[in-house]
């Protein structure tokens, strides 16, 4: 397979797949939102031969089309999914495994271990400044590299086995850092890289970072892998690459014989001022203190690409990295955690702050149908909100597949009306208070912390969900200016600046079809959402799950508490209305805009895009 990224770009503009843009372009604004337009329109990857500022070329877009990813790792995909299965359950692996698969396991396995080749002679010297300096929204605090290998060990002298790759984000100007000679390493919560960083901190010493920027298409999804605890990503990077991970020590660090740039250096023991960044949940995430790197030297290969994305609300290009990883990883998470069998963290909602999660209820077999509630779906629950990145979960819905065998976690209109047709609102409802959510989520207390909510149902249809415009005809609430059904039995309602939450429930509790639809959400009815609306589910997603949090704001008629578990009759009422705490939306302004669809048009890229 491809030995580095100069290898891969070069099959796929022999397939088509990649265009170049021969013009000079400004890597403030335009560069981002030439990418943005080109996923959007599912258009090409696109080579910049010419970056303001910067004697490097960059390229964007690599991974923008489930087609060029599938044609990127076709001849090792089935390998990966093959090796993952034997992982997560080898008693079917050979079940199933034909002399062929064994094979190309054997094959798979021989692949995925590092290789020490290659010397500091085969790369040159340059600057943080030297390369692209990529801003991707107006109100960055810097210059940010987005598609970052960070690789880290326990120590100097740990084995090359015991590295840690991640994607962290890298500012690399701006704020309170010396040009050229710092850089913001921004991890969130729960990322690996704390444990060796906590390590260090415990011993008294620097944490020598090393930061790979290209190399094999593998390697940049093997950063956004999610490995068990030691295990490390470099097993990946070889075994979805095809060809073993090249690599070779220099002063302590650990450097990557095929990657593009590496730049290496200390985290300090204070902290500085990193961001905002406009993340991937669709606003900016604020300026605060994060560690910080020494840079002791910044590597590059002759005739070096800088290869970039951007993120922002979904979906963008690492949505289909999300997809991909899924694909691989899909056998693996209900073996994790027993009782589960599906899982689907949504997209459209930001990933984080909304789960959906399918497993068994198992506890009281015996019982009547109409006698089962959430019983083992509880524990499962809470073994989810305990692994890995679903840890991170804000809302997770959970349901019993022995209820309905047809469920589906990707099918969220039939999986909402499955839970919201059997919850009992004053049993099934399971807040977790004063907790840690996702950095980026800015809906809590403050950053890192926030609240959980768990929606779990099992047992008997309660209600029926209706689906009728003119039930809404008998609501008429002060300040909703816009009522609309999203899908049977949940409801948007946007609201002015003289709402009231009082009123609203007031309201609905003699409303005649208040059990028919147990889930409203209210949303703004500001002029900057003039773009949304909350009616489609994509929005309707985005606007419920990225800005409400659990203990804040969920609402429900005649709520109480028992033995301090909270309960309420239907509907149940989110306020997803933006608070003073929160980050701004992404936007971009219209003449960056015209300017990145101008260029795609008179480059032959993507006319009329």
């Amino acid at each position: 397979m491809y030995k580095d990224l100069k290898q891969a770009l070069l099959d796929l503009e022999k397939a088509g797949m990649l265009k170049r843009v021969h013009r000079e372009v400004d890597p403030y604004l335009e560069m981002a939102e030439i990418a943005r337009q080109a996923f959007e329109n599912k258009g090409p990857a696109i080579l910049f031969e010419r970056v303001k500022g910067s004697p490097f070329r960059a390229v964007c877009n690599i991974f923008g089309t489930q087609e060029r990813i599938d044609f990127l790792f076709r001849d090792t995909l089935e390998g990966t999914r093959t090796a993952v299965l034997f992982k997560s359950n080898p008693v079917e692996f050979f079940k199933q495994a034909s002399l062929g698969t064994l094979l190309s396991a054997a094959r798979t396995g021989i692949h995925s271990l590092p290789k020490k080749s290659g010397s500091i002679k085969d790369f040159v010297e340059c600057k943080l400044s030297d390369l692209p300096q990529l801003v991707c929204w107006p109100e960055d605090g810097g210059a940010f590299i987005t598609l970052p290998q960070v690789a880290t060990r326990p120590s100097e002298s740990a084995s090359v086995m015991k590295t840690n790759v991640g994607m962290y984000r890298i500012q690399t100007s701006g704020n309170e850092y010396i040009q050229d000679k710092e850089c913001g390493l921004h991890y969130q919560i729960k990322r690996d890289i704390a444990r060796h960083h906590q390590k260090a901190l415990e011993e008294g010493r620097p944490l020598k970072v090393s930061i790979f920027i290209g190399g094999s298409p593998a390697h940049t999804v093997a950063a956004v892998m999610p490995m068990p605890e030691n295990l490390s990503e470099l097993l990946f990077a070889g075994m979805l690459g095809g060809r073993r991970f090249r690599y070779f020590i220099h002063n302590d660090y650990l450097v990557s014989s095929d990657a593009e740039f590496c730049i290496l250096g200390e985290i300090q023991p204070e902290l500085k001022p990193e961001g905002p960044f406009g993340d991937h949940i669709g606003y900016y995430s604020g300026k605060h203190d994060f560690p910080y790197l020494k840079v002791e030297k910044v590597l590059c290969k002759k005739d070096a690409i800088f290869p970039f994305t951007v993120v922002g609300r979904p979906p963008q290009e690492d949505t289909l990295f999300g997809d991909f990883i899924h694909r691989i990883t899909k056998p693996m998470v209900p073996a994790s955690v027993p009782g589960l069998v599906a899982l689907h963290a949504v997209d459209d909602a930001g990933v984080h702050p909304f789960c959906l999660a399918l497993a068994h209820e198992r506890f009281l077999p015996y019982a009547k149908a109409e006698d089962r509630e959430p019983m083992e779906l509880l524990k499962t629950a809470n073994a989810l909100l305990g692994f890995n990145q679903a840890s991170l979960s804000k809302y997770l819905m959970i349901a019993a597949i022995e209820d309905d065998k047809e469920t589906d976690v990707y099918d969220i209109p039939r999986f909402f009306a499955h839970i919201l047709s059997r919850m009992d609102f004053k049993r099934d409802l399971h807040f977790q208070t004063a907790t840690t959510i996702d950095t980026l989520d800015y809906t809590g207390a403050k950053l890192n912390h926030g609240s959980k909510l768990v929606l779990a149902a099992a047992g008997p249809v309660r209600r029926e969900l209706r689906n009728n415009a003119s039930d809404l005809q008998s609501l008429n609430i002060p300040g909703i200016e816009r009522i609309e059904i999203v899908m049977p039995g949940v409801i948007a309602m946007q609201c002015n600046a003289d709402c009231s939450l009082h009123e609203i429930e007031t309201a609905l509790e003699s409303w005649t079809y208040r059990e028919n639809y147990p889930w409203i959400s209210l949303v703004d009815n500001a002029e900057s959402l003039r773009e949304l609306n909350p009616a489609k589910l994509h929005d309707f997603l985005w606007l419920t799950f990225t800005r409400s949090d659990p203990a804040k704001d969920f609402h429900g008629i005649h709520a109480s508490i028992q033995d301090k578990h909270w309960g309420c009759e239907a509907p149940i009422i989110v306020d997803a209305r933006i608070k003073p705490w929160h980050q701004k939306a992404l936007t971009v302004p219209d003449s960056v805009k015209l300017r990145a669809a101008t260029i795609l048009a008179e480059e032959k890229i993507m006319v009329g895009a």
